[in-house]
């Protein structure tokens, strides 16, 4: 059950879906509530299966290329710092996709997987989570709680895109950058602890 907990607090909270919103709103404008539900819901198990292939099939491409786990786990405590970062400070760009990825996108039949599912959903530092979680010592039932850790972050984010709307009105834009800068800062705390960790295991080493 620590495990479970453990997968979802990290990866919800690096993942953002709240960050989403305001995409996943523009991108749907036109849609009806069936339309957006469905599209929500396509874009979060387009995300449970990037997240699953990054762990299970993380590892085999990291050996692939010889890059150490430590070195994987300080390059994405990097990136979720810099992501943090720009959650954290006032009028810092805090767009996942450009305005030339958003213009294209309005264009498309179908915006589940790209730009929500990648990078909106599961980006990089959710990646670079993902593939860190994967150790030989876990046992079969720690993998399946790590993966139902991946289907509740997506059962959750589902939840979040389709109240949306509501969120959105309810909150205010004073609202939604408090909640930026509280998402911000569990995700600088987070990779700090990967940054610290990989680089207290390497001298050991």
């Amino acid at each position: 059950m620590e495990i479970l907990l453990a997968t979802f607090t990290t990866l919800f909270s690096v993942v953002n879906p709240f960050g989403a919103m305001p995409v996943f709103l523009t991108l749907t404008e036109a849609d009806t509530g069936h339309q957006r539900a469905a599209t929500a819901l396509r874009a979060c198990i387009y995300m449970v299966a990037v997240l699953g292939v990054s762990f299970f099939a993380g590892q085999y491409v990291l050996n692939f290329f010889g890059i150490n786990i430590h070195h994987l786990r300080i390059a994405g405590g990097i990136l979720l710092m810099r992501s943090a970062f720009d959650l954290l400070t006032p009028g810092a760009n805090r767009d996942r996709v450009g305005p030339a990825a958003l213009e294209e996108s309005l264009h498309k039949d179908d915006i589940s997987f790209t730009p929500l599912a990648m990078p909106m959903l599961s980006g990089p530092g959710s990646i670079a989570v993902c593939i860190s979680l994967f150790t030989e010592r876990l046992s079969y039932v720690d993998m399946g709680m790590i993966v139902f850790g991946f289907v509740l972050v997506a059962l959750a984010s589902y939840m979040i895109l389709l109240s949306s709307l509501r969120l959105t009105r309810f909150l205010g834009r004073p609202g939604m950058a408090a909640l930026a800068r509280i998402m911000g800062f569990i995700t600088l705390a987070i990779g700090v602890n990967f940054l610290a960790s990989a680089i207290k295991a390497l001298f050991e080493s």
